[in-house]
């Protein structure tokens, strides 16, 4: 099949593998670049090569692409963001996490915080899901810490990004660069939330600095009465750009969510048809999984 192009002129090619013939590049893109973009891109590569900060199994031009479009391709801001990063991988260990760390406490904390990745959404993204409406934090910190919280949290965007996205690439024929993310805040109290704030505002910031442009679509689904406090705390850590994916609904978010993902991919819990086997929250169930 021959590679689609896109209908816009590009100063970069189409990346490698797309087999979707209806595929068109964003802007900041690789595929849709202009010459300025381009431009950058290679002298920041360049810069990170000559400097001997280069990494190439993880500074492929599609990650230098989303450190770039995160500082509005301002190229000293990308270049800081990202060796501060890279100064960041190294004191948290993130090497020493993905060689060694085991959350044997998966199943435990499955019951009192579900997260966890489920099928893709119609666009190729994977879903991410987050119920924080059936946090007992009590229960929650009688089994782990959030200390392994944050190393599962960092274990699973390294999987996100080197895993599940080449494999719902492959699987829709063309680039997946994000995730949709639902965080579901059924039956959630405001003084649950306050008591696992420092672990929510830690998760947003790794999130938002080390693994920036990974959030396609944000929604948060059966916000309760009051939510608007809580909004007001969370909303000044997130740049503009993050808050302006996010969707808060409240308990009517059916039509908007099956409106991007299909109902059979979305848990029944939520919305859906899908009721894995064991459990939606620990199959994992998706085309980054040997079904």
């Amino acid at each position: 099949m021959a590679t689609p192009q896109p209908t816009q002129a590009s100063a970069s090619p189409m990346p490698e593998g797309v087999t979707d013939p209806n595929y068109k590049p964003l802007p900041g893109r690789l595929g849709n670049l202009d010459v300025v973009q381009q431009h950058t891109l290679d002298k920041f590569r360049k810069e990170l090569q000559d400097g001997g900060h280069f990494v190439p199994e993880r500074m492929d031009d599609a990650t230098l692409l989303r450190f770039l479009r995160a500082r509005k391709f301002d190229l000293e801001k990308a270049k800081a963001m990202l060796l501060d990063n890279e100064k960041w991988r190294k004191e948290f260990g993130v090497d020493k996490i993905m060689a060694e760390f085991d959350f044997k406490e998966k199943e435990e904390v499955d019951k009192y915080y579900p997260q966890y990745y489920h099928k893709m959404d119609k666009d190729g993204r994977p879903i991410y899901i987050e119920q924080l409406g059936k946090l007992d934090i009590k229960a929650l910190y009688a089994v782990t810490t959030q200390e392994r919280q944050l190393q599962r949290l960092v274990w699973e965007y390294e999987k996100f990004l080197n895993e599940r996205l080449p494999a719902c690439s492959k699987a829709v024929g063309h680039p997946v660069e994000t995730s949709c993310t639902i965080l579901d805040l059924k039956n959630v109290s405001l003084s649950s939330f306050y008591r696992v704030k420092d672990y929510v505002m830690e998760a947003a910031s790794i999130g938002q600095n080390r693994y920036p442009e990974c959030m396609g679509k944000f929604y948060i689904i059966n916000a309760p009465w009051g939510f608007s406090t809580v909004w007001s705390f969370v909303k000044p850590w997130l740049d503009e750009v993050t808050v302006a994916k996010i969707d808060i609904l409240g308990s009517g978010y059916a039509e908007k969510l099956l409106a991007q993902i299909p109902k059979e991919n979305l848990p029944a819990e939520l919305g859906g048809s899908c009721s894995c086997k064991g459990g939606c929250s620990l199959r994992d169930s998706g085309p980054w999984q040997a079904e």
